[in-house]
């Protein structure tokens, strides 16, 4: 079970990663134009999707929820595999590695991130005055 872990997560990676490569070439003048928010849905669609889930609002099969998530606790599990000073998580893993080459795009995550927490939010309540 394991080994078969590992091997979804080399080939999500790998997934992932071409994907970037592929963003990073014809496409980087027209990824400049959007928004940060945009920007960051890309990126966590490309990077982060695959354990987090495709709503960030809800768990994914690895990873929890994350919609909301604040900039510093962002920094520090993408760049550091680490919590801010006094941070408890949701879970205790170590499945999350270091992905250094979203460094320049820290702000445009937590953008993203927090604009889906707002969208979360929005549907519940209007789920609840129905």
């Amino acid at each position: 079970m394991v080994l078969y872990d590992a091997a979804i997560r080399v080939v999500l990676l790998a997934a992932a990663l071409a994907i970037l490569g592929s963003l990073s070439g014809g496409c980087r003048t027209s990824l400049r134009t959007l928004t940060p928010v945009q920007r960051g849905e890309v990126l966590y669609r490309t990077n982060c999707a695959s354990c987090h889930g495709r709503d960030p609002n809800r768990p994914g099969a690895l990873g929890p929820a994350i919609a909301g998530s604040p900039r510093a606790l962002i920094a520090a599990r993408i760049l550091h595999r680490s919590y801010p000073a006094g941070y408890e998580p949701k879970r205790h893993t170590h499945l999350m590695q270091p992905m250094p080459w979203m460094a320049d795009h820290i702000d445009d995550l937590a953008a993203y991130l927090s604009a889906a927490a707002a969208d979360g939010a929005a549907m519940k309540a209007t789920r609840n005055e129905d």
